[in-house]
């Protein structure tokens, strides 16, 4: 029996593709043999998040180019919150972490860093509407608090050396979201914030306002498992060095943070100029494809205004692109070859609309009906389920969009997303998204009403078409804010 163990040990021994038993194979050659790369990362905007285009975040872009160019697979293990990153990588759950993490002295007696790949400022926070405190000293006798066990502790015991007078509480309960809607509500003072996050939580807590700048040049890297073998974070710094000299993590760092949940709403007058000018060259084509489908025309015109202007050249900073703005896995899917070809992006639009639309229930009526497809088509059904239990759970109709979309802007909130399957979407983005293109939809509509009549639903309500001011947003024409 020992002979047999002993036989087939040198047989394991001897076929083994990656290193010898003396020699186990090195970490990058662990991920090649398995085919996988395995990365611990948490749901939110300044990590992973799935929206209208599929998977998205920016540390999912850097994973995946980095995935793609080791030629293995991209398997995301998603803990709950950051607090649980670094101890799930090194319990050997993941070849690496990647979750905007900072660098500091205590973590990196823990794991590896790899390269550097964003620098970040910690935020002085107030409230908009109060008065800006210029500096450290006129913070005495006001209410300032952060999340205990965070680097802002250790920030604000630095600035305590220079101003003995300053004070704060550390709040061992309440993370960073919770404190800046405290801030943005009134019943706190101050709060600290990462410039990364502050750039997603203004999108949806607009009442907050940086004061001045506590740190500067905090450093963002990947973390790795502290062993003998580098191999995986020397391939991470030729990566990286890649797609630094090629401009590609800059374009990835201003698809997320420099157009954050800021959709762009041309006001009626350019639009006017638009539909004279822009639309002719594609009024047929949209007019074939929406027959195709069963579907209005003027609400496809609509929507490829809202994603292009009409332009089938236009590349989004996130990289889709054409007229209806597809993403490669979308236009594979809805037949469409070349995505800069505006029939082909048009019919394609077409198709995936009437798609989202034979999916929503029956017993939603219009219009609410087509709001739940624009959101849907921004991003993606599986948030807009999420809206809708979420908004029935609150004792809200979940038929109505206008119950509904309260919620959708919600799940832009991160601690309000962990209640829902799909997690965090971009919800600010898709309220804009909504109320812009029916601001188009009904500006064509009443201009072609001699032509195609009025849908049954605006006819019963008649609303007045909105008016042309070039600067406004629709959602704020009706009384709304808009974020």
């Amino acid at each position: 029996m020992l002979a047999a163990r002993l036989k087939l040990g040198a047989l394991l021994c001897a076929t083994l593709v990656l290193g010898t038993c003396a020699h186990p194979p090195s970490l990058l050659q662990e991920v090649r043999q398995l085919g996988e790369l395995r990365v611990i990362t948490r749901n939110g905007p300044n990590a992973y998040y799935v929206d209208g285009d599929g998977p998205s975040g920016p540390e999912y872009e850097l994973l995946k180019g980095f995935a793609d160019e080791l030629g293995v697979r991209l398997r995301l293990i998603v803990v709950e919150n950051a607090a649980q990153v670094l101890p799930a990588l090194i319990n050997g759950q993941g070849h690496l972490a990647a979750a905007g993490l900072t660098i500091n002295r205590d973590s990196e007696q823990l794991v590896d860093f790899g390269p550097v790949y964003q620098q970040v400022t910690e935020h002085l926070v107030y409230r908009d509407g109060r008065r800006r405190p210029r500096d450290l000293r006129q913070l005495r006798g006001k209410r300032l608090e952060v999340p205990s066990g965070t680097s802002y502790v250790k920030t604000l015991v630095r600035a305590q050396a220079r101003v003995p007078e300053l004070v704060w509480t550390e709040n061992p309960h309440a993370d960073q979201n919770e404190l800046l809607h405290r801030v943005a509500s009134g019943s706190l003072d101050y709060t600290v914030v990462k410039s990364s996050a502050f750039a997603v939580y203004r999108s949806y807590i607009p009442e907050i306002r940086v004061a001045f700048n506590l740190a500067e040049g905090e450093s963002v890297a990947w973390a790795f498992p502290q062993r003998a073998d580098s191999s995986l974070r020397q391939a991470a710094e030729h990566y990286f060095a890649r797609i630094r000299a090629s401009g590609e993590l800059d374009r990835i760092m201003d698809a997320y943070y420099g157009h954050v949940a800021r959709p762009n709403y041309v006001g009626t007058r350019h639009f006017l100029q638009d539909v004279r000018s822009r639309l002719p060259a594609y009024r047929q084509q949209f007019k074939a494809a929406a027959a195709e489908f069963g579907i209005d025309w003027r609400l496809l015109a609509a929507i490829g205004y809202q994603e292009s202007r009409w332009d089938p050249e236009a590349v989004s900073p996130t990289g889709v692109r054409g007229l209806m703005m597809l993403t490669e896995q979308t236009a594979a899917t809805f037949g469409v070859e070349d995505r800069t070809d505006a029939a082909q992006s048009i019919r394609g639009g077409a198709r995936y609309l009437a798609h989202i639309l034979s999916r929503i229930p029956k017993d939603v009526v219009e219009p609410d009906r087509t709001a739940f497809a624009l959101a849907t088509y921004n991003m993606g059904f599986g948030h807009l389920l999420d809206a809708r239990r979420l908004t029935r759970d609150a004792g809200g109709n979940w038929n109505l969009w206008v119950h509904v979309r309260p919620t959708v802007k919600k799940l832009a909130d991160p601690d309000f997303a962990a209640q829902s399957r799909h997690g965090f979407a971009r919800g600010g983005e898709t309220v804009w998204f909504v109320d812009n293109v029916q601001a188009y939809f009904n500006v064509l509509a009443f201009m072609t009403r001699d032509e195609v009549p009025l849908p049954g639903w605006m006819q019963q309500r008649a609303p007045a078409p909105i008016q042309a001011d070039a600067g406004r947003n629709p959602a704020k024409a009706a009384g709304d804010e808009a974020t």
